[in-house]
């Protein structure tokens, strides 16, 4: 996030990082990704690690908790050398809450690469790299850590509620309302798409280990290397899950499957395709009816709402 938490004390990162044997002289904030919040360590003799902090009235404490365990697996016990895992404390987790009820952390590795962005194209040969590792991915055994992500929407009871209930108005903020009317606008396109992601709901084929968003930026290049950050969405789903944003053309398909033996299923990957876009405006929505600022990031929101919106009509 480009905003740094809303209230939080930054002096509580120092003594959490002890637990992982950090010692850290410097902590600079770094405005990166969308969702958790994260700082650069430094111990003052050239030793940096990478924070996250997550909120976790947004996401499940213990659900994170298995995902952060899931990743680590993947790193340490699998072998996989592209999974930026994250560290583990002295006690052995990987995830510490910082206060009672808001605010978790875990560290990584920090790595010196170049980083991707989301809505990046990639080119074929990237494509191709990217669809490596998640075929190898893919074949890997499940951790026991490792969480369920089934296909229905998180935040569609919301959403619905937002659809049949137009009328205003929104408090959150000074998008709150611009988002009402735009949410109102494209209600029959919602409520149309809505059912569509009903109809094709069963297209979701035997489930594998996912990583749930293998998007640009999530990627990081070190030399001729991708590594894949981000892993708090790895769960357990079907293949497609993570294809739909991968594959551009049919040599795309054809190297995945002749490197893992599965035909991916078009229906499966345009299931998934949809309910990103929902899941997105539901994040949006609810981002809007809450309390926020007019901010980087809020701004950040309101353009992918439009952008989503205008998508899912064309559609």
């Amino acid at each position: 996030m480009r905003d740094q938490p809303d209230g939080f004390d930054e002096r509580m990162l120092r003594p959490a990082l002890s637990e992982w044997g950090i010692d850290a002289a410097t902590l600079d904030y770094a405005p990166v990704g969308f969702g958790d919040f994260h700082w650069i360590a430094g111990d003052g003799r050239g030793r940096r690690w990478f924070v996250t902090v997550a909120d976790v009235r947004r996401k499940a404490f213990d659900d994170l908790w298995a995902a952060m365990d899931t990743a680590a697996a993947l790193r340490d016990e699998a072998g996989l050398e592209f999974v930026v895992a994250p560290l583990r404390a002295s006690d052995g987790t990987t995830l510490r809450r910082l206060d009672r009820h808001r605010y978790a952390m875990s560290v990584f590795p920090y790595v010196d690469g170049v980083a991707g962005h989301f809505g990046q194209e990639p080119s074929a040969y990237e494509r191709g790299q990217v669809i490596d590792l998640l075929a190898e991915l893919h074949g890997t055994p499940a951790p026991i850590s490792i969480p369920p992500r089934p296909v229905e929407l998180a935040g569609r009871a919301a959403l619905e509620q937002a659809v049949r209930d137009p009328l205003g108005p929104w408090l959150g903020g000074p998008y709150a309302e611009p988002a009402r009317k735009l949410v109102g606008e494209h209600a029959e396109v919602l409520r149309r798409r809505l059912r569509d992601f009903d109809k094709m709901a069963g297209a979701a084929g035997e489930p594998v280990v996912t990583h749930g968003e293998p998007h640009p930026g999530n990627l990081l290049r070190v030399g001729e290397r991708l590594l894949l950050v981000d892993w708090d969405t790895v769960g357990l789903a079907a293949p497609e899950r993570d294809l739909w944003s991968v594959v551009r053309e049919p040599a795309d398909l054809a190297r995945y499957e002749e490197a893992t033996g599965r035909t991916p299923d078009p229906a499966a990957m345009e299931l998934y395709r949809l309910r990103w876009a929902l899941d997105d405006v539901a994040e949006f929505v609810a981002w809007f009816r809450a309390p926020h600022g007019r901010t980087p990031d809020a701004e950040q929101s309101w353009q992918g709402l439009t952008k989503t919106l205008e998508e899912l009509t064309a559609s």
